[in-house]
Parts: C-alpha cells; structure tokens; sequence
C-alpha cells in the first residue's frame, strides 16, 4: 500500500467559497455501521468538505435506508470502512450505490479500506483511502469538481501525515436519541454522544487491524476540537460521551486535558474510554480523577487469561496484570468492561472454561457482554499476524466473503463449540435475555463440550449490574440480515 508521512501534506479547513452555482459539486458520505453511534468519522470529513464549497450529504445505514434521491447527482460517493462489520456491508451496498449513481466517483476510507485494496478494486472503487483521509478527500474532491477523470489514484492509499482538526458537521446526521444509549447501573437509558480525541495507537498488538494502518503510530484531536464537538453534542441532548479512542491513555496528558475541560464545561455529564491494561496500571494515579470527572466505565481488550495466547497477541500483559488493572479500577470506583477474544488457533477446551471460571470468580459475568464468549479470531489482510513465525501453516487462502483468511482449530471440538455459543448468544440477545441468563446457558454448553458436569451457579456470584451501552463495544462478529438489507 502506498504510504505517505510528509507533513507538507498538512491542509487547513478554511472556508472556500463557490464560485457559482456551476461550480456546486455534491459528495455523499455513508457509513455502513459503527457500533450504533453516531459516526465521528462522517462528521469531521462533512465539515472539511462543507468548508471547501462542496454540497454534503451523509447517509447512515445503521438507521436509513440508500435512498436513490439522497444520493442522485452525486458526483463522489465515499464510504467509510472502519470496522470489519462495516466493511461487509459496505462490499454488499456497493453494487446498489453503482446502480444508483453509476457516474459518481466511489472512495472507501478508514481502517479496513487499504487491508482490502484488491477486493474494492474489483467492485468498482476507484479510490481507497486509509489514516489521516481528509486532506486527500478533499483533494479527490477538488479534482473531480474540476473535471479531471482520477480512474488512477494519486492520492496515498495511507496517509498517517497530521492533519488540522475542525469542529465535525453532524448537521447531516440522525439525531442523537437515535442511536445507541447509555444504560446506567440502575437500568436508567441516557442520550449517547460520541467522539474521538485520537485516532491510530502506539502499540503494535498482533490481531489489532489499527496496526497495519498505522503501524505504531496515533494522531491526537486538539483539546479544543474535542469540547466544540462535545459541546454541540450536548446542547443536541447527550448526557453521557463514549470516546472512540483505540486507546485514550495512548497520550495521557492529552486525555486528561480533555476530561478537565468537559468537567470544567458540564460537571455532571458522564463518560466511558477504551484504555489498554498496561495503561490502567502505568497510569493507575490519574484513575480516581477520572471517576471524579464523571468517568463511570472502562473498556479494556483483555482477550485470553492464557499467557501463552497473550504472548501470541503481543498484548504486553499477563493474567496477573489483568487482575491488577481490575482492582485498580475497583479501588477507584470505575467499573471495567473487559473484552475477550476467547477463540483462537491455541485456544484448547478447558482454557476456555478456565476463561468462565476466571469471569466468575471475579464476579465480571455482569461486565462482560455476551457477544464477548464467542468472538472467533479475525486474520484481515495485512495482520501482524501474518510474520508470527508458524502462523501461516494455521491459516487457508484469503476468502473474500469473509475479508480474511480462514483457519480451523486442530481441534474439531473447540469450532464446533464456538459456533454453538456464537448460535446460543445470538437466539438470548434476540429473545432479550439478561447477561446472566445467556452466561448460564454459555457455562453448560462449554461443560458439555468436555464432558464435565456442570457445577451449579449462584447470581451472587455474578457482580452486580454495571453501567453499559445499550450496543456493546467489539472488534468483529456477523453482520445481521436487517444491516445486510439496510440499502
């Protein structure tokens, strides 16, 4: 992929106005889903597209549907694929997007853009974008107002140059009681924001697919940025903002600029991050200042309690340090919500009732959303998994309907549990049944699998309720059928 890391690249979003009404040229935005909020990612190219004199329109699949008359006249047509859940459904929607505007221009950018150049190519897309995108949308933007062809990108398929920041246009977007909602511990629902005060992550965890993009690298949302966006959400009914950092502690002095600030601005609007275990330890001291600036709850991919499989990761901590950062948060009165990658090429059978005694035991069943028992490990195009030495006898040949390449356990049994849990979690969250109930039904399905008996349960045992989203945080699963026919 191609690469590009000068700063001379840096674009300012300063206004351009038109220069008549000729010039008027319309760039559509689509994003296909983002765990249920309300898309940073769409926002912030809207108001660099805005500022430059381009017409914008944004479309939300997550809750509208493609409707022709949004997007006729379109003269660039840009997808974003941040996520590999968005991705699927975006390879799905782009037939019907070239059918509805087949002379538009058509871009997919984020994370999972540059990984799936071949695939993309092979559908139609023109340009790929991946990284720091605003500049280079702009720029493809200039150039097809000004009727240049651009059937060859010559912008950077990855660009980890830094940009200059506006305030995100959200303008376009459904309104916030839309989207996913906070669930306090108590059950109370609050109006979701959600934003971003940094993008990429310094760490080079093997499975990550923020790693091939930027491959170590992050680039931080200036303090001011992040409260206008955070001000405009609130006045818009937020009472409570998920940051979508791929780790919000990547640079902690930033972070915390940005938590006083919204403190000092609305003292009484609560918020949750994503913050690797290493971090939670590293930084344990600033933890009580952030329960005291409203922080009610921590996200953490944790992934395995086996250290041979964090090994495998490159995750750079142990069982024990899990453990540690949990009490830390206890102590401090943040809930943490660890996630879980439970289904891997050395996953074996009783590591993984090892892995639901260990939730048991520290009493995280409440914490831990369903989905996170069954996730089965993603290998995209471009993983760092691909050097681990070995690796490459596990895995068959890229399958483009999945966008990865697929791999089967050396133990039958351990596939064919995971597919029954992926199957049992998804029939409890459609029939609405509590973490409790889908746990249960979890512990007796893996004690059948190794043929044990199943031990009996006590609720006590499972924590008490926590603070959560009502659509919870994951790396990859399924799409489901009504996303797939949301276009």
């Amino acid at each position: 992929m191609a690469v590009h890391d000068d700063p001379c690249l840096l674009d300012r979003p300063s206004e351009e106005p038109r220069a008549n009404a000729a010039a008027t040229f319309t760039v559509v935005l689509i994003n296909p889903y983002e765990l249920g909020r309300q898309p940073f990612a769409l926002a912030e190219p809207c108001a660099w597209l805005k500022q430059k004199g381009f017409d914008v329109e944004c479309v939300d699949l997550s809750l509208q549907r493609l409707d022709p008359a949004r997007l006729a006249g379109a003269g660039l047509v840009a997808v974003y694929a941040g996520m590999h859940n968005a991705l699927r459904i975006a390879v799905e929607a782009i037939p019907r997007i070239r059918d509805i505007v087949p002379d538009a221009h058509l871009c997919v950018y984020g994370l999972y853009a540059p990984m799936n150049q071949t695939l993309l190519r092979s559908l139609g897309v023109k340009t790929i974008l991946g990284g720091e995108f605003e500049p280079q949308l702009v720029s493809l933007a200039r150039q097809l107002r000004a009727g240049e062809e651009c059937d060859e990108q010559v912008e950077p398929v990855v660009s980890r140059a830094r940009v200059e920041f506006t305030t995100p246009d959200r303008s376009g977007l459904p309104p916030l009681r839309r989207y996913a909602q906070l669930i306090s511990a108590g059950g109370e629902r609050k109006t979701l924001g959600f934003t971003e005060a940094s993008r990429g992550c310094k760490h080079l965890c093997r499975h990550c697919p923020v790693v091939p993009v930027y491959q170590g690298k992050f680039r931080v949302v200036p303090v001011d940025v992040v409260l206008a966006d955070i001000v405009q959400q609130v006045r818009a009914g937020a009472e409570h903002v998920s940051f979508g950092d791929p780790d919000f502690f990547n640079g902690p002095t930033h972070a915390m600029k940005v938590v006083a600030g919204m403190h000092a601005a609305f003292p009484h609007l609560t918020f949750d991050a994503t913050i690797k275990i290493e971090h939670l330890i590293d930084d344990a001291e600033l933890l009580p200042r952030l329960r005291a600036a409203g922080c009610l709850f921590i996200t953490s991919a944790v992934e395995s309690v086996d250290d041979s499989v964090l090994s495998h990761l490159a995750k750079n901590h142990t069982r024990a340090d899990f453990e540690r950062a949990l009490q830390l948060c206890r102590e401090a009165g943040i809930f943490l919500a660890p996630t879980f990658l439970p289904f891997t090429p050395w996953t074996t059978l009783p590591g993984y009732l090892d892995l639901l005694r260990t939730i048991l035991r520290l009493r995280l069943v409440e914490a831990v959303a369903p989905i996170q028992l069954c996730i089965r490990l993603l290998v995209p195009e471009g993983s760092y998994l691909l050097r681990l030495p070995g690796f490459l006898d596990m895995i068959e040949t890229f399958d483009a309907q999945l966008l990865g390449y697929p791999w089967r356990h050396a133990d039958p049994r351990v596939d064919a549990l995971q597919q029954a849990l992926q199957s049992c979690v998804a029939q409890g969250e459609r029939q609405g049944l509590a973490r409790g109930d889908i746990f249960e039904q979890v512990w007796r399905l893996a004690h059948d699998a190794v043929g044990f008996s199943v031990p009996a349960l006590t609720r006590a045992d499972f924590g008490q309720p926590v603070a959560r989203l009502s659509e919870p945080w994951y790396c990859c699963a399924e799409p489901t059928e009504q996303q797939l026919q949301s276009f």
